[in-house]
């Protein structure tokens, strides 16, 4: 299970005196705790692999969205401290579908719902969320459907 990975990756990380992965695992392992809470589960029990995904998910956004405004207030030092996280997140997430494949996928479902204007965008985005959730960055989804109206 992706929780229990996380937890001996901590004891890892330790070991190593490697304080990145260590800051990461640990990010995990508290935002995991609080999805338990959440959840009203003692914080000792497991997530399912698919509800840790979606915690790491969480996690990884909240760093992109970190960056961005990083960059904006030109605090480099800690853009490269929250891009180093977002890597050891990612490896824990599955790989994302590219924007070609994304965009295959987009006007398949326009044509099945048969939308051909631009007011019906919102159906077609919901659609494709619910087709892709987990497998497209919500992002990307947007973008590709912004591009096809």
């Amino acid at each position: 299970m992706l929780h229990e990975q996380i937890k001996s990756g901590i004891k890892e990380a330790m070991m190593a005196r490697d304080a990145l992965r260590l800051k990461a695992f640990r990010a995990m392992s508290a935002a995991f705790t609080n999805e338990l809470v959440a959840k009203n589960k003692k914080p000792q029990e497991m997530l399912l692999d698919e509800e840790a995904v979606a915690v790491i998910a969480k996690l990884a956004k909240q760093r992109k969205d970190s960056i961005e405004q990083f960059k904006k207030g030109g605090r480099e030092d800690l853009v490269k401290e929250e891009e180093s996280e977002l890597v050891i997140l990612e490896t824990y997430l599955p790989k994302m579908m590219g924007k070609g494949e994304v965009e295959k996928i987009a006007k398949a479902k326009k044509e099945e719902l048969g939308i051909a204007d631009a007011s019906k965008k919102g159906m077609l985005m919901s659609a494709l969320m619910k087709d892709l959730k987990g497998k497209a960055d919500g992002t990307l989804v947007k973008e590709v459907v912004d591009s096809l109206f």
